[in-house]
């Protein structure tokens, strides 16, 4: 079991979940819609001096994903490379 965390832009949310909800069709999760912050190169604070804001993407899953998502995630960067999305991706050591 893994815990997947994908952390973005929000600017990026609908082209992410567009790609997961592809090829990833069984995968559930939850989305924090409004998550504030500072990232390696600025602030996300949603006001008028810092007007991004991220998301935050959380979901459990089956090891067998891990490559997937990464891949999907991977592709999204590539599409959007000043961004900031990040991936983390937890695993299950019992």
């Amino acid at each position: 079991m893994i815990r997947i965390e994908i952390i973005a832009n929000q600017s990026v949310q609908s082209e992410l979940l567009k790609n997961i909800e592809a090829l990833l069709p069984d995968l559930l999760f939850t989305i924090l819609p409004l998550a504030n912050g500072k990232g390696k190169n600025s602030y996300k604070l949603g006001d008028t001096t810092w007007p991004e804001t991220n998301f935050v993407l959380i979901a459990y899953a089956d090891d067998k994903i891990e490559k997937k998502i990464s891949q999907i995630v991977r592709f999204v960067k590539l599409k959007f490379s000043t961004e900031g999305i990040k991936l983390f991706i937890m695993h299950d050591r019992q």
